[in-house]
Order: structure tokens, then C-alpha cells, then sequence
């Protein structure tokens, strides 16, 4: 089933939701603000996307800013500060089977769906 990791408060995230509905199938909401992924689960993302900890990471976020930005940090503490703050998580997120993408532009998602 495919699932959309969404931040309603984000009109990108509204738009890959938007696309989701549009097309017909079914799929699975989730509010990673409210129900946050475990360090496990955004590892296994990280990994679908096939992209760095670091390149998931929301770097104007405030949080960020404050209390990250300019340190060297590994894969594991980028993780743990996602986990922590899911404020910096980079929204959306799309999974379906195997493939993901983050719907920076929306329209990526048609891709993989």
C-alpha cells in the first residue's frame, strides 16, 4: 500500500496529498508530526530513498538552526535529531513497495505511482 508521510500545514505536502487522492488508489495517511517515525522506520525511508541522513533534514527550520547547524554530526545523531524534532523532517514522503520519493515538487510522486 502506498503511504504518504504529510505535514497538513505544508501546501507541498497538501499537493502530494492532493495527487494521491486524484489517483484513485488506495494508500495510508500518516502525520509524522503526531506519529513519529522510530529511528528504525527512518532508516528504512533513508534507505528507500536512497539518499544520506542529512539530505532528509530541513535546514531552515529554526530547530535546525539553533541547534545543529554548522556541527558535525553522523548518520546516526542526523537521525536521532529527526526522531527528536520531526519538525525537520523533509515532507512529503511518499513510499509505495519499494521505491519512495519526496515530493519536492509534487509531481514526482506520479513516478512511483
Amino acid at each position: 500500500m502506498i503511504k504518504i508521510y504529510h505535514n497538513n500545514r505544508c501546501s507541498k505536502s497538501r499537493c502530494g496529498l492532493e495527487i494521491l487522492e486524484n489517483s484513485g488508489k488506495e494508500f495510508e495517511i500518516v502525520k509524522y508530526l503526531e506519529n513519529t517515525p522510530s529511528e528504525e522506520e527512518l532508516i528504512e525511508i533513508i534507505n528507500l530513498l536512497n539518499i544520506s541522513p542529512i539530505q532528509l533534514v530541513r535546514k531552515n527550520e529554526q530547530i535546525w538552526k539553533d541547534n545543529f547547524k554548522g556541527k558535525e554530526l553522523s548518520d546516526s545523531e542526523v537521525i536521532k535529531a529527526m526522531v527528536d524534532n520531526p519538525k525537520l523532517i523533509e515532507r512529503p514522503i511518499v513510499i509505495n513497495g519499494n521505491k519512495a520519493v519526496i515530493g519536492r515538487p509534487p509531481e514526482t510522486i506520479k513516478e512511483i505511482i
